[in-house]
């Protein structure tokens, strides 16, 4: 009886030989929900790591950014250069053999760093430690995807593990909402157009055993994307694409690896080029705001604001303060663009602040 691994090497053998077109989407949709869930049984299999071999990581500060590359890309010099930490830094492979942390301190937000040991081909399964590092990963707000400039190849290798680990780089969540029922079959809507047909999306919701339910599709997917919705164990996660050792090549071929892997930034942590432009690319990608705290009756505090994710709210806000904040709130006097005038009393938490708000919360 052939092993899940065999059998899972024989379904991406059928997809990579098999054209996509009409004539084949169903096909190709149906190997590729086999395939999904021949994963996640495999997966399940080798889901117990043996004591003492994950990665504990403690999140600190206002978000948490993983550097993640092959090994010797200079992800410690990287990580030093950020943030001031001291880890070990050789030119050979495997210098980082556990996760090290460390804070950036950029425009008032404490940005939590993480240098863990290099991906490897074969991450995804295991190889190298790779499931302790990527899952490390599913749990950070903002990846770093580091690549030395000699080796440009890698960037393909490592797409391809992340996304085998179930993590999606610079995607958005689809906004596909699947509710089962309990008769009637498959009903679909739409409120967009799509490729996929009707027959096609029936067929692989029910290699997931959905025979009754209602989808409803507001966003522009494929067969990856469905499969995605209906396993609901993907992250979705922002990520920078950043070209390390600049300096150790010449002017034409920099120029032919950043035409061939279109980096967001070039650096050289080495010689410290580029840094300062980094980590206002990682304050931009992480979307952080600035908001300012007002003690009833005193005037607000405008040099050390408190900083929240793009999208916080009043509760988030509270939860950020103190944690008996939520529960004791009453209103809060807002001044700035999520006001609609100067001091507006706000009485739900809901209340979605904006960059550079001032807020005076009130409790009982």
């Amino acid at each position: 009886m052939a092993s899940y691994q065999e059998k899972i090497r024989e379904l991406e053998q059928l997809i990579s030989k098999t054209k996509y077109n009409k004539r084949t989407q169903h096909a190709i949709g149906l190997y590729k929900a086999q395939l999904a869930k021949l994963k996640e049984k495999e997966a399940a299999r080798g889901k117990a790591i043996k004591k003492g071999e994950s990665y504990a990581v403690k999140r600190s500060g206002d978000a948490t950014v993983i550097i993640v590359g092959f090994p010797s890309v200079g992800k410690s010099t990287l990580l030093n250069v950020l943030t001031g930490a001291k880890s070990a830094v050789g030119s050979y492979a495997f210098t980082t053999l556990k996760c090290i942390p460390g804070l950036m301190k950029y425009k008032h937000a404490e940005i939590q760093i993480l240098d863990v040991p290099g991906v490897v081909h074969g991450a995804a399964s295991g190889r190298g430690r790779g499931k302790e590092v990527l899952a490390v990963m599913r749990n950070a707000d903002l990846a770093i995807i580091l690549l030395d400039v000699n080796y440009p190849g890698h960037l393909k290798v490592l797409k391809n593990e992340i996304n085998n680990a179930g993590i999606r780089l610079n995607q958005e969540r689809p906004d596909v909402k699947i509710t089962k029922t309990d008769r009637g079959g498959i009903k679909i809507g739409k409120t967009v157009k799509i490729d996929l047909s009707n027959r096609t999306i029936i067929d692989i919701l029910k290699e997931f055993k959905i025979v009754n339910a209602e989808i409803v599709i507001r966003s522009v997917i494929g067969i990856d994307q469905l499969i995605d919705v209906i396993e609901k164990n993907k992250v979705y996660m922002p990520a920078i694409i950043v070209l390390n050792k600049i300096d150790t090549v010449g002017p034409n071929k920099l120029q032919n690896v950043i035409k061939a892997v279109k980096p967001d930034i070039c650096i050289s942590a080495e010689k410290n080029i580029g840094i300062n432009e980094l980590k206002e690319m990682i304050y931009q990608k992480l979307r952080l705001i600035p908001i300012y705290c007002k003690q009833v009756g005193k005037k607000a505090d405008l040099d050390v604001p408190l900083i929240l994710k793009n999208g916080a709210t009043l509760k988030t806000m509270c939860e950020k303060l103190h944690k008996d904040f939520v529960s004791k709130f009453k209103f809060a006097r807002i001044w700035g663009k999520s006001a609609k005038f100067p001091g507006q009393r706000k009485l739900k938490l809901n209340h979605k602040l904006e960059a550079g708000d001032i807020v005076e919360i009130h409790l009982g």
